[in-house]
């Protein structure tokens, strides 16, 4: 194995794991997973099935996700079907992607917090909501 920082893991096509997973890696995901994934970064692939919430630094989706998708960096491919709630900080989507859920950036929580004290104490806080941009 190289050394350095470069590792990655591979689930292949055929391989079902029912469990969660945790990966300090990057993780590739061909095969069938039932259950909750942490890593630092995974790419799904299109023969690819994930019934579980992911939580990812960065992910790029392109088979079908039963769960909740909270990621830093997210990208939706044309190919992907989630069903469940979307979390990011940057999110880029391909016409064709299906998604069946909430979409709210991770941000908006923190963003909450800090305009209601504002307004108890007759502050002004703008109430705006944070824009999305699609990649063209």
């Amino acid at each position: 194995m190289a050394q350095g920082n470069s590792t990655f893991s591979v689930i292949g096509s055929d391989v079902t794991i029912k469990g969660d997973v945790s990966a300090s890696v990057d993780l590739h995901v061909d095969g069938t997973i039932e259950g909750d994934i942490k890593c630092a970064s995974l790419v799904q692939g299109e023969s690819s099935t994930i019934s579980g919430a992911i939580t990812a630094e960065t992910a790029r989706m392109s088979g079908k996700v039963a769960g909740s998708i909270t990621a830093k960096e997210l990208v939706i491919l044309k190919s992907a079907q989630i069903e469940g709630d979307v979390h990011y900080d940057a999110l880029t989507i391909e016409q064709g992607a299906q998604v069946d859920g909430r979409f709210a950036p991770n941000g908006q929580r923190r963003a909450e917090n800090i305009a209601a004290p504002a307004q108890k104490a007759g502050g002004k806080a703008d109430g705006s909501d944070p824009q999305l941009q699609m990649a063209s």
